[in-house]
């Protein structure tokens, strides 16, 4: 199934639920893109939202199972208060209407101290004053809900959605009433081995409502997807699809600043296609001239505004062509987690400026690995206008469940969502399909149906996957080769190694390593790291976390790098400590990642002087 979306419909007192399958209301909303969602009209929900943790889920079901009853439906509008007073014989366990209170986007991480390490079912409540007119349809747009969410408005589901990285828009015209209403969300973090990612990872795991949530008005016809993009041949192209009843239109695109406009027609399922030579005096989009233009799609019953860059990005034997010249990738990794001592996912602009400023002006860098699954709009929008190159990817990560379809469902549907929310970004110039998944015929034929999906959905992008590599001794020399069959699938092949950090090959060895590689492609060191402590040194020692030894795994590591003819970039792990369940040494993490070249709170160590003075060099001598 493409997400899990439900309905439910009354009918003689009984409440069924419906998958879409064999009901179909009016307007479908599974499939709704919402290009440039923070934008549209309606307003922002986002603010104080009251909460209650549920970890028995009590909320949903009765202690045999069935549907939760009277008196512990936590996405029931009435006052409780009111309620108890007018029937005293009323029985209520929960109140949210006067429960803590809490901002939204967050995660309850933060919520109180109890929290920190809690695990399963929130519920977060708010009301918001609404009106619309009888020719306006309104939806319920959700950011990201991390892991799994359900949707109530007024008391009656609305729907539920899976995956804690991508955006959901529910339509609720119907449902939705003229003044106050009151919206429901039951935000659970349990993951189980079937979901994407599965409960085993590297990082925390941050539940709760972490993006943004908006109310979002629309004409009764509406574009909804517009993606537009400069090709190989010179021309830009237009893909439009339009939502409503009259979804056979004039289109009209056009760039103000250049003059520029293309027009066409949507056929009757609401798509048009076009596209017309580009104007000869357009910038094109580099971390060098990050050059963004204004881009206004129009129609007869609608408008939207777009902010874009125009570019190329290809692979010609083993280089990596932006607009036709090659590039190397001088890269990190980052998490999606703000700087400071108690991080709780909150993106704003300045937090993700904080960090992107980090790698464009700190470390000479043009490129960030936005690791392991979809990050913020915000973020991806900002790596635009600051001019760096991004790798997005999806949360196929480690001990995914290969055989499982709806494992598979689940991740056709994030990848589908990341690429349609994101095709607009000059920046994203590498689609991930999976982060250091172990070999078998299941797992290839998984991550085969989502290289497909990609190039489906986007041609004009490259394609990749963090792969694991094997190591052999050859008379007394340590070779490593690529000998993942996935290689041969991907545009460009990618490479975690930490040699000097995990293994047997002592640091001081690491750069005798020879890489070999005959397919002829271009590689990235997806990964390379070492853990330390900010300001832990020994004057006697130089061991694992302290700075020395990070500083002199990069030198060995990077010396190592100069070697391999066919590496075209970088994006060692990770710019900053990160939080992580399983790291927890009492002295050097105490539930940090140390791996990160800045500390949680923006130290840098001493390894962050190292790649930044590579790069430089890099820069300098490409």
């Amino acid at each position: 199934m493409h997400h899990i979306f439900k309905k439910t419909l009354a009918c003689f007192g009984l409440v069924f639920l419906i998958s879409y399958g064999t009901y179909a209301p009016a307007h479908a909303t599974e499939n709704l893109t919402l290009t440039n969602a923070s934008t549209r009209n309606g307003q922002d929900l986002s603010g104080l939202w009251n909460y209650s943790i549920d970890p028995y889920k009590d909320g949903l079901y009765g202690f045999h199972g069935s549907a939760a009853g009277t008196g512990h439906q936590r996405f029931d509008p009435q006052d409780v208060d009111i309620i108890t007073r007018e029937q005293p014989e009323s029985l209520y366990e929960y109140d949210l209407h006067r429960g803590a209170k809490t901002a939204i986007p967050s995660s309850w991480l933060t919520h109180s101290p109890e929290m920190r390490h809690y695990e399963g079912l929130v519920w977060y409540t708010r009301k918001f004053e609404a009106h619309i007119d009888k020719n306006q349809r309104a939806f319920l747009r959700f950011g990201a809900v991390n892991y799994s969410a359900k949707i109530y408005l007024n008391g009656k589901f609305i729907g539920e959605h899976e995956g804690g990285f991508t955006p959901f828009t529910f339509e609720i015209t119907e449902h939705l009433l003229d003044g106050e209403n009151y919206v429901g969300v039951g935000a659970d973090s349990v993951r189980t081995n079937d979901s994407v990612p599965p409960p085993v990872t590297d990082w925390e795991t941050y539940g709760g409502i972490t993006r943004p949530v908006r109310l979002i008005i629309t004409p009764e016809t509406f574009i909804d997807d517009a993606w537009i993009r400069l090709g190989k041949d010179g021309k830009i192209a237009a893909d439009i699809t339009l939502n409503g009843v009259n979804t056979s239109q004039e289109i009209t695109v056009s760039i103000p600043s250049l003059g520029f406009t293309m027009q066409g027609r949507t056929d009757k399922a609401g798509h048009w296609h076009g596209t017309h030579k580009a104007p000869k005096d357009m910038s094109l989009w580099s971390p060098d001239s990050p050059t963004l233009y204004d881009v206004q799609i129009k129609t007869g019953t609608d408008v939207l505004q777009e902010r874009i860059g125009f570019r190329t990005i290809e692979v010609k034997g083993e280089d990596i062509l932006l607009n036709g010249k090659p590039i190397f990738l001088r890269g990190i990794s980052m998490h999606e987690e703000e700087l400071g001592t108690n991080p709780s996912r909150i993106i704003t602009e300045a937090n993700a400026r904080a960090l992107l400023t980090e790698i464009k002006t700190g470390l000479n860098g043009n490129f960030v690995r936005l690791a392991h699954y979809p990050h913020s709009e915000i973020t991806t929008r900002l790596a635009d206008e600051i001019g760096i190159m991004v790798w997005s990817e999806i949360p196929v990560y480690w001990r995914i469940n290969w055989t499982n379809p709806e494992t598979l469902a689940v991740s056709r549907a994030m990848l589908s969502d990341n690429i349609k929310r994101d095709r607009n970004r000059a920046s994203i110039i590498l689609w991930s399909v999976g982060n250091e998944t172990p070999i078998s015929e299941p797992r290839n034929d998984f991550l085969r149906t989502l290289i497909a999906d990609v190039r489906a959905l986007d041609n004009t992008r490259l394609v990749t996957a963090a792969l694991l590599t094997e190591k052999h001794d050859v008379n007394g020399t340590i070779v490593a080769r690529i000998e993942d069959p996935l290689a041969g699938d991907l545009d460009v092949m990618a490479i975690n190694t930490y040699d000097g950090w995990y293994g047997p090959i002592p640091l001081a060895e690491v750069h005798e390593i020879i890489w070999e590689s005959d397919l002829g492609k271009p590689i990235v060191f997806s990964e390379l790291g070492a853990g330390a402590l900010a300001g832990f040194d020994e004057p006697d020692v130089t061991r694992k976390f302290s700075e020395s030894y990070q500083a002199e795994y990069y030198r060995q590591t990077l010396r190592m790098s100069k070697n391999i003819s066919a590496l075209r970039g970088m994006s060692p792990w990770i710019l900053k400590d990160f939080r992580s369940p399983r790291r927890q040494h009492p002295f050097y993490q105490q539930g940090w990642n140390r791996k990160g070249l800045i500390s949680e709170t923006g130290v840098r160590k001493q390894a962050f002087g190292v790649l930044a003075e590579h790069y430089r060099e890099k820069q300098q001598n490409p």
